[in-house]
């Protein structure tokens, strides 16, 4: 039975669910929802999230929301070797803690800042545009003399991180000053599965999405 994925293509966290399933080596059934039209407030989808986001996932009847736990339940459920997810309590206490910083830290420092520029009409902030050199500085530190996130190989923090990163890059911030950043998003872009066939496609999407608001991401 197919595994169904309800995303939208360009979504930050969706891309992170497609990097881990490329990975793992697992087949989804994409599922584009529109936003705009409201697919999302229908009553089948809240019957599967009722916080009416995505990604959602669909295996046969078990729901689940929020890109991070639908990437390590596939990981559980369907990694054939725990290197990615590891069985370790030390070594996945390290990938969830990263997981758990790019949640509630990096990532959601990105969204503070450009989203509500975007979907409120905000302006931008000095406060909120501090926290992100405050995150990414922070990351950086966790990088020194590291090849990946959290431990010696690729994880799935390595995946959702990268997506972050990306993200930045996309905005044209500058990276300039995080050169263990930037040494290990070119690791990682080489190494995760299927990257360049993904993230392709997506992040023009995104970057299609974003163009018109670039102008008011500057600081005045």
């Amino acid at each position: 039975m197919p595994i169904d994925l309800y995303q939208r293509t360009g979504s930050p966290p969706c891309r992170a669910v497609l990097l881990a399933a490329a990975a793992l080596e697992v087949d989804l059934n994409l599922k584009d929802i529109d936003l705009r039209s409201g697919e999302h407030l229908k009553p089948e989808f809240l019957k599967m999230n009722p916080q009416h986001t995505i990604p959602t996932l669909n295996d046969n009847g078990f729901y689940l929301g929020e890109s991070r736990a639908i990437m390590t339940y596939l990981a559980n459920q369907y990694g054939k070797k725990d290197s990615l997810y590891p069985k370790d309590p030390k070594k996945r206490a390290l990938v969830d803690q990263r997981l758990y910083f790019d949640i509630g830290t990096l990532y959601k420092s990105f969204s503070d800042f450009y989203f509500p520029i975007m979907f409120s009409g905000a302006t931008a902030t000095q406060a909120t545009y501090d926290k992100m050199t405050n995150a990414l500085s922070v990351f950086d530190k966790f990088l020194e003399g590291e090849n990946y996130a959290a431990g010696k190989t690729l994880t799935l923090a390595d995946l959702a991180l990268v997506v972050t990163i990306s993200n930045f890059k996309l905005m044209d911030y500058d990276l300039s000053k995080f050169n263990n950043i930037l040494r290990w998003y070119t690791k990682i872009k080489a190494e995760a599965p299927k990257y360049n066939e993904i993230e392709g496609v997506n992040m023009k999407a995104f970057a299609d999405f974003v163009e018109p608001f670039k102008k008011k991401f500057v600081i005045s």
